[in-house]
């Protein structure tokens, strides 16, 4: 059926399993505070904590997961480590999500205790 569409073309196992990670990685609100952060800029742990309200522990911990991910990429300076946003893909994917979160028609989603929202 699809297949006989000239341009019909499913990713591979590895590109399917490799985005679901890193949209499992996204369905934290932290992480995202964090990845916005630093889609501003090269940020420390100190300043990503400041910003995310959330202890320097916490965001160390969200920042090696993100970077083992290839979310973010980090610079050493002396003792510190700077953290920035891995490349401009990252842009696009958090920007398109707050994008969509802004447009989701709320009258038609269910509350958090089950009934629709009106």
């Amino acid at each position: 059926m699809h297949t006989s569409l000239p341009d019909f073309d499913m990713p591979n196992e590895e590109q399917v399993h490799l985005a679901a990670e890193s949209f499992r990685l996204l369905s934290d609100p932290t992480r995202i505070k964090i990845l916005w952060a630093l889609l501003q800029g090269e940020s420390s742990v100190a300043c990503l904590a400041e910003l995310a309200d959330a202890a320097p522990t916490a965001v160390s911990q969200h920042l090696a997961k993100l970077r083992l991910a290839g979310l973010v990429k980090g610079r050493r300076e002396g003792t510190f480590v700077y953290y920035s946003a891995a490349d401009e893909h990252v842009r696009r994917l958090l920007t398109e999500g707050l994008f969509h979160a802004d447009h989701i028609d709320r009258d038609d989603q269910p509350s958090p205790a089950g009934r629709h929202v009106s």
